[in-house]
């Protein structure tokens, strides 16, 4: 596990933005809000993500998972290095960050990138359905 997969990972969710912020760690947001951040250079995190409110204690009693700097008192976690959590584990972790921020967006936020989607797919049927037509 490495930033490539972790960059896989979580740009495979829809609608997930990533971009670089102060100066050294790499966000990934969706509807404009983080659901995890990477840090760049090494350092004592190489992770944080939003997690449950009832998954916060059990994630913490693990080893190589805190509290994250700043962020625990809207449980989010942080793991020490890639080792800390298996990357089957730490995968579906980050689904679950990414569902838990989504389902926080306003309902407006959540229906323009839904529809978003579906306009995208349309447009690109559009040259196809022209071509057989001719």
């Amino acid at each position: 596990m490495d930033l490539e997969w972790l960059r896989r990972v979580c740009l495979s969710l829809p609608h997930t933005t990533e971009q670089v912020q102060w100066e050294d760690v790499l966000v990934f947001k969706v509807g404009g809000r983080m659901y995890a951040v990477a840090q760049l250079e090494p350092g004592d995190v190489w992770l944080s993500f939003k997690c449950g409110e009832e998954e916060f204690p059990e994630l913490i009693e693990r080893p190589g998972v805190l509290p994250a700097p700043y962020l625990a008192r809207a449980h989010w976690v942080a793991l020490a290095s890639p080792e800390a959590l298996p990357s089957v584990e730490i995968e579906e972790l980050l689904r679950r960050a990414y569902e838990l921020v989504f389902a926080k967006l306003p309902r407006k936020t959540q229906a323009s990138l839904t529809a978003g989607k579906s306009r995208r797919s349309k447009s690109r049927l559009r040259p196809a359905l022209n071509s057989l037509r001719r």
